[in-house]
């Protein structure tokens, strides 16, 4: 005869995603609807996607990732603290920055730089690692507001 003894669940235990995806505009509606579902209970689900669809898009447009071939990787961590994803692409010349709302000269017209500014607006801080052969993306988001 054999005895179950109970096991305590810890409370809040940490989960983790990791999804890689072909290096196309397309794949925006995938990786959100990879992302949907995770953060169990997250009431910034909203703020995260948008963040994913921005930080994404950048990878496709920006860096190798977007040429033939190319692919990102996507990552979601949750914590009983923080809300963190990342997203890795295949590296390019320029470097992640958030631009002013006023573009070169003050041109109201200048496009890029802007989506870093949302990511800036939505989440607690954000930050990269990396070089030209490879960078990732990294935004938190507090788990409770």
């Amino acid at each position: 005869m054999s005895l179950a003894l109970p096991v305590q669940a810890e409370p809040e235990a940490p989960m983790y995603w990791r999804r890689r995806f072909r290096g196309e505009i397309d794949q925006a509606r995938v990786v959100r609807a990879f992302a949907r579902h995770l953060p169990a209970g997250f009431a910034a689900l909203d703020d995260v996607l948008l963040v994913l669809n921005e930080l994404m898009v950048n990878a496709v447009r920006h860096t190798r990732s977007g040429e033939d071939g190319g692919h990102f990787i996507v990552e979601i961590s949750q914590n009983a603290r923080v809300v963190l994803v990342s997203v890795t692409d295949e590296g390019g010349s320029s470097i992640p920055a958030a631009c002013p709302a006023h573009g070169a000269g003050g041109d109201d017209l200048w496009e890029s730089g802007r989506g870093l500014l949302t990511v800036e607006a939505l989440t607690a801080c954000w930050s990269w690692t990396g070089d030209a052969t490879g960078r990732t993306v990294h935004a938190s988001f507090p788990a409770h507001r």
